[in-house]
């Protein structure tokens, strides 16, 4: 199980490598910074695949059931999700890697809190002791970052770009519980349709609103087209392979999964962008995946609603009660045998 879970979060930090090299290769190569047409086009696939899967369903699951009983709830979760990821792509615009990669582990602690309120989920030590690590772990790879020169320059606004991280952080983690619930309890297309409903909706108008001029300003060509076609594959392989990932394990444990996604990025990079490497880069994952395996070796625990007591019953329930107390206030038999083997019965 530990091992199928490790394979899991490694193919999802894959696709989260996927989207961090095509959109930084967009930015540096072609000056493409379109972080919301991104996140369009993905709710815009999912939009197409998931919520049309809804729209043929019928019965109580089906998409108009959906909409009467839980639209506005929806309506949140997809807001958390688009901005989630505004957040944290407009946050590089104002302060450094190194804030983000740190600040971003923010969340961690944020979707543990909610899963043991909404959730109930219960924590033994060795879950915090292996958070500990994975955290140590990440201020591993930030140090080998510094020492290879790869931080990035001040920014124009330090304490903007950390508060978006942190909002972004948290909207990440709000969106991850919702979806552990939703999978879980309901269903993985339910999940997935919805977002892409909304989610197409709200970036949509975002869109309209902040980055339209930015779109007009894009160069087309193949090479800007095959960028964007890879980038939209990545992320909706990510969104529609994470459910999967969620249901088997936990939303905890796939943010610690992909806490790798960023030293994947940067093999990547060192061929891409000629990034400096580290021996420290080795040296954080090997922290991260020993704080992961700690994390899955014990299940978290779950607990128990408290029970209320039940109303009496009526019809034949409540006729089946009253034989039984008619039954416990029978009154006591005494039995005698007398010498001449005569068994003599008397109630008190």
């Amino acid at each position: 199980h530990i091992l199928k879970t490790i394979i899991l979060g490694q193919m999802l930090s894959l696709f989260i490598c996927g989207t961090a090299v095509t959109s930084q290769y967009l930015a540096e190569q072609y000056q493409v910074n379109t972080p919301m047409f991104q996140s369009f086009i993905n709710y815009s696939l999912l939009l197409l695949v998931y919520t049309t899967m809804l729209a043929f369903r019928t019965g109580s699951d089906s998409l108009w059931q959906i909409l009467k009983q839980r639209w506005w709830k929806y309506i949140f979760l997809g807001l958390a999700d688009v901005e989630a990821n505004y957040a944290i792509v407009k946050a590089y615009q104002y302060t450094t890697l190194t804030s983000v990669q740190l600040l971003d582990c923010f969340g961690i602690p944020v979707l543990m809190a909610l899963s043991w309120f909404v959730l109930r989920a219960r924590y033994r030590l060795i879950h915090f002791l292996a958070v500990a690590v994975c955290l140590l772990g990440v201020g591993t790879m930030v140090g080998a970052d510094i020492l290879a020169g790869r931080q990035d320059s001040e920014g124009s606004d330090v304490v903007i770009g950390d508060v978006l991280v942190l909002l972004g952080a948290s909207l990440y983690a709000i969106s991850n519980v919702s979806e552990e619930y939703i999978v879980k309890n309901l269903s993985r297309v339910e999940f997935l349709g919805m977002v892409g409903l909304f989610g197409t909706i709200i970036s949509g108008l975002q869109l309209a609103i902040v980055e339209h001029r930015e779109i007009t300003r894009i160069q087309w060509n193949w090479k800007i087209a095959l960028l964007f076609t890879v980038f939209a594959l990545c992320m909706f392989g990510l969104y529609s392979f994470m459910p999967v990932v969620i249901k088997v394990t936990s939303a905890t444990s796939v943010n610690l999964g992909i806490l790798t996604a960023d030293l994947y990025s940067l093999f990547f990079g060192l061929f891409l962008f000629f990034y400096k490497f580290s021996g420290l880069y080795i040296l954080s994952f090997v922290i991260i995946m020993v704080g992961f395996i700690l994390y899955c070796s014990t299940p978290t625990l779950t607990a128990e609603p408290t029970t209320l007591p039940q109303p009496s019953s009526t019809g034949l329930d409540n006729a089946a009660l009253k034989l039984e107390e008619n039954d416990s206030e029978t009154p006591a038999v005494s039995v005698q045998f007398a010498r001449e083997e005569t068994v003599v019965v008397s109630t008190d």
